[in-house]
């Protein structure tokens, strides 16, 4: 909202906090990365996640679990682009579950025999990377998961 009176504006901007107003950003609804075989990524994360097939077209395929939606869509995979993404389980018992599924599953893991640690030097934060078929990688990580050890 603006005003043309010098007056309002100054009472505007002040109730508002001033003229830097932000976007508040809430969780992460969707996002789409290129992948060489939608089919094939579907399949890895259908299987390891708890998503299912929300649509599908001649070029890409899309899962949902009513939380978040994965997009994949055939391209050329560009996994240098991203350091990663993170999605956070609820407890330290989930995130053991998880290793253990993916390493049943064979999904390629970082640090072999140590995969759970803090996400940054120092940090409450426990998490484990992984890579999916393209090269992805991907965190799963649990919120002062240190204080669960």
């Amino acid at each position: 909202l603006r005003s043309h009176h010098p007056r309002v504006q100054e009472q505007l901007d002040a109730s508002r906090g001033g003229t830097d107003v932000k976007v508040q950003l809430g969780a992460v609804w969707h996002f789409s990365i290129a992948v060489s075989d939608p089919e094939q990524s579907a399949t890895f994360w259908t299987k390891n996640f708890d998503l299912h097939e929300m649509f599908r077209s001649d070029e890409a395929i899309a899962l949902t679990n009513d939380a978040i939606i994965i997009g994949f869509f055939k391209g050329t995979p560009h996994p240098d682009t991203i350091d990663h993404m993170s999605f956070y389980l609820d407890s330290m018992r989930a995130l053991h579950e998880a290793l253990e599924m993916l390493k049943n599953n064979g999904v390629e893991l970082e640090d072999p025999g140590n995969e759970i640690g803090p996400t940054s030097p120092g940090s409450p934060h426990m998490g484990l990377w992984f890579h999916d078929p393209d090269g992805y990688r991907w965190e799963l990580s649990v919120q002062n998961g240190a204080r669960e050890r």
